[in-house]
């Protein structure tokens, strides 16, 4: 058994969120993959300006101090010089270290000069290039700088002196803007996704106005509108599908026409014929009377051809009668005509009156015991088909049981159960027992009954609004339920 789908569920599969939920993703790749690019190239650009910037004036301030700085120097020199390095930057936040050949220097007397690390210090000691290196200490990114003071000579050579220049410059300004940049990327990101979510909305119910319809009109047809159309709008697929859905709704419209017009005629033609038959057959049951009261005058072939006919005609005569109430049933002229009676007096007269009360086992409740409101015209149909098909093709004897009861608590139900002890219905024929002339041997073609007996059953019982199903009892026999309300006046019919 299938879990009901919650309302949850249901909205998390709809078309219109997963519409939204498609855009917003896509433009949430878009925008985050435009944004991690713009800002890459952007905060290199800021760090690339400031880096060119900052190695531009130190080379220039220590190719023009430099010449003032005796050699070899002393530490007192490389102290003066690493001040007048850093007092060239007028914001003051420069920081320069200067080394030669074991000693050291610093503008700001206990520097310690962490950010330099050895590898930076190697890679200036190894090479006359300027090198650089960003590093990140306690939350602040600072640029260090390392190069070595070389001599220039009027050849074009250059010949390093051993002083090695260090220097540091935080990088506040250039964090701020890196800092702005990714706010304002953050901003365009969201607005981004605001305006994919708003036109994911539009484009959802662009998408869903022609499905909404669909879903109405199938919903219509399926109700039994057939001339239900849509309006073709546009060229592009779901116009395609509204325009299919016209289509098939036009030839399911036209077949139905055409089966109703068939079955119409069907039940008409039934109808015409039976109607035509019976003055007929009446003429014939009245010969065939005589002839059965001449029949034991007559020689024995033709007594016997008599018999026969009046037997044949009886037969017909029923089947007439059948097809008549069939096709009164299927015309929807059936009318009950009820009366408040006592269920169980009812079903005796119907046993009793075709002389079954030797041949029927009946359990039936005293006098006065369970009365309802039924057609009693009706209900003798029902006991004297189901009694009359269990004594033709059931075993003797047959046991006709009428109880009250029903699984329904808030309405009285009268029972009524019969049973034979024959071979009971094969499995695959229970399924078709109520069908109109169904045969469980397709060889044997001719039967004692009309074929319609128990259809006329089904619709007798379901006119009272009731119930009957085939079984097979578990000791050997079919057994046949009738389950009908009690009702006792005529509001209570009314009301149900």
């Amino acid at each position: 058994m299938k879990a009901a789908r919650t309302p949850s569920r249901v909205v998390l599969r709809g078309l219109r969120v997963r519409l939204v939920v498609a855009f917003g993703l896509v433009a949430a790749l878009a925008t985050t993959t435009t944004g991690a690019l713009t800002f890459r190239e952007a905060r290199n650009g800021v760090l690339q300006q400031s880096q060119d910037t900052v190695i531009r004036q130190l080379r220039s301030q220590v190719s023009r101090l430099a010449t003032g700085v005796g050699y070899p120097p002393t530490e007192p020199m490389l102290s003066q010089f690493a001040s007048s390095v850093a007092a060239a930057e007028p914001s003051g936040t420069w920081r320069v270290l200067v080394v030669y050949d074991g000693l050291s220097a610093t503008s700001a007397p206990g520097d310690r000069f962490d950010e330099v690390s050895p590898a930076l210090r190697k890679a200036v000691g190894s090479s006359m290039a300027t090198v650089f290196q960003r590093v990140s200490s306690e939350g602040r990114s600072s640029l260090v700088v390392g190069m070595t003071v070389v001599f220039a000579s009027g050849e074009g050579s250059r010949t390093p002196t051993g002083i090695q220049v260090f220097l540091t410059v935080p990088q506040t300004d250039e964090q701020r803007s890196v800092d702005a940049l990714v706010t304002a990327i953050e901003r365009a990101t969201a607005s981004a996704l605001g305006v994919a979510v708003l036109l994911a909305l539009f484009a959802a119910r662009g998408v869903l106005r022609p499905v909404r319809a669909l879903r109405r009109a199938t919903r219509s047809i399926a109700e039994g509108r057939l001339d239900t159309r849509l309006d073709v709008n546009g060229a592009d697929e779901l116009a395609d599908l509204s325009h299919t859905f016209n289509e098939t709704a036009a030839a399911l419209e036209h077949s139905v026409a055409e089966l109703r017009g068939m079955e119409a005629r069907a039940r008409r033609f039934a109808s015409d014929v039976s109607h035509e038959l019976r003055t007929p057959l009446a003429a014939m049951s009245a010969v065939t009377d005589v002839l059965d009261e001449e029949a034991a005058h007559l020689d024995p072939d033709t007594a016997t051809a008599v018999r026969l006919i009046s037997e044949e005609t009886v037969k017909l005569a029923r089947l007439v009668e059948d097809l008549m109430e069939i096709s009164r049933f299927d015309a929807g002229a059936v009318e009950l005509h009820l009366d408040e009676v006592d269920l169980a007096e009812s079903v005796r007269r119907t046993v009793s009156s075709r002389g079954w009360s030797d041949a029927v086992e009946a359990r039936l409740p005293g006098p006065d015991e369970l009365r309802g409101r039924v057609d009693p015209r009706r209900l003798d149909v029902v006991v004297a088909n189901l009694v009359g098909n269990a004594l033709r093709h059931g075993g003797r004897p047959v046991y006709l049981t009428l109880s009250e009861g029903g699984p329904h608590a808030t309405l009285r139900h009268a029972v009524l159960e019969v049973a034979d002890s024959g071979p009971g219905i094969p499995e695959d024929v229970l399924p078709y027992v109520f069908d109109r002339f169904y045969k469980s041997d397709s060889a044997r073609t001719r039967t004692e009954g009309s074929g319609l007996g128990l259809a006329i059953t089904e619709e007798n019982v379901r006119m009272h609004g009731g119930t009957v199903r085939a079984a097979n009892r578990p000791g050997g026999g079919a057994v046949f339920t009738v389950e009908l309300p009690l009702r006792r006046d005529e509001s209570a019919w009314e009301n149900q």
